[in-house]
């Protein structure tokens, strides 16, 4: 079955926005957009240069968000995410100061530079919009997107991401190198100006607000839910997985979907919704058996394969 191309009129400015920063990657910018409308969070996991900040900024530009970078170092301790309380000795009374995490989009660079420790407050914030700090709860603001990224190549002082954060990101891509065409008109665009300083806002965070309602609004069909369900119950049962996608994975793979049907202007998700998103929002969720990582297939392969043998509801 194929999906009609109409993209939902809000989307259109936002995703022209991006185009015009990030040249040539608009699958990586279809998947950003669905994050967003979907309130969830991405992680970016390619080499230096590619446009990962960029894209992250043209995001934030694009909505009038409050944006914030963290560069993640072994050194970064929770505080200087969070935040932390001063004491005043005048009023003798205690003041909290906010941390950067205080934002509409945080980016988090090269998140597996920093401790375990350090990474983890990032948890709370990412499953529910709000941090714990001395024992007492801040809400974050709304929309609240944390773009971490991190260099797949370079291993020397990082910590791998724990499986209990990559299970919190809604997604996961990898904007790759550009053609050479394409590369040449990055040359041609950079010539004179930086993109970025070309960049508006085209949505305001009350209509983000309101967009991401919608989405949650957004109809599946009880035989589109069972063969959610039916994918990630395959992954649980497969013998190259030694962890298949948790239950907080089959919700963000309904979430996903909604949004992408609502890119597309549609008010109800179809199994090709499912099927667009699945390889970003499923294969960092499961864990390979050893002897399947020795083999050389990727959780990506296994993915698809099991995809491939599920009857697709009609």
């Amino acid at each position: 079955m194929a999906t009609e191309r109409m993209e939902n009129p809000q989307v259109t400015p936002l995703k022209r926005n991006l185009q015009g920063v990030i040249l040539g990657k608009n699958d990586s910018i279809d998947v950003m957009i669905v994050a967003l409308l979907a309130g969830g969070s991405v992680l970016i996991e390619d080499v230096p240069g590619v446009g990962k900040t960029t894209l992250a900024k043209a995001l934030a530009q694009s909505i009038d968000a409050k944006y914030r970078r963290i560069q993640f170092t072994p050194d970064l301790l929770p505080a200087d995410i969070l935040g932390s309380s001063i004491y005043n000795p005048v009023s003798g009374d205690f003041r909290f100061d906010p941390g950067p995490i205080f934002c509409n989009i945080l980016l988090a660079d090269e998140i597996n530079r920093a401790s375990p420790r350090t990474q983890s407050a990032l948890l709370e914030a990412m499953n529910e919009n709000q941090t714990t700090i001395e024992g007492q709860r801040h809400p974050l603001a709304k929309p609240f997107m944390v773009i971490a990224t991190e260099n797949p190549i370079e291993f020397h002082g990082t910590y791998p991401l724990p499986e209990a954060q990559l299970d919190r990101f809604l997604v996961r891509l990898a904007i790759g190198y550009p053609s050479a065409e394409v590369e040449v008109d990055i040359l041609k665009s950079y010539a004179n100006h930086e993109p970025l300083d070309g960049i508006g806002p085209v949505l305001d965070l009350d209509q983000v607000r309101r967009i991401q309602e919608e989405v949650a609004e957004v109809h599946v069909d009880d035989g589109i839910l069972e063969y959610i369900v039916e994918i990630v119950h395959a992954t649980r049962h497969d013998n190259r997985l030694e962890l298949g996608v948790s239950t907080r994975g089959t919700l963000m793979l309904s979430r996903a979907a909604r949004a992408r049907a609502y890119a597309l202007n549609r008010d109800f998700v179809i199994p090709d919704d499912v099927s667009w998103v699945i390889p970003h929002v499923l294969p960092h969720r499961v864990l390979l058996t050893a002897k399947t990582q020795h083999s050389g297939v990727t959780a990506q392969q296994v993915i698809t394969e099991i995809v491939g043998r599920i009857r697709v509801p009609v």
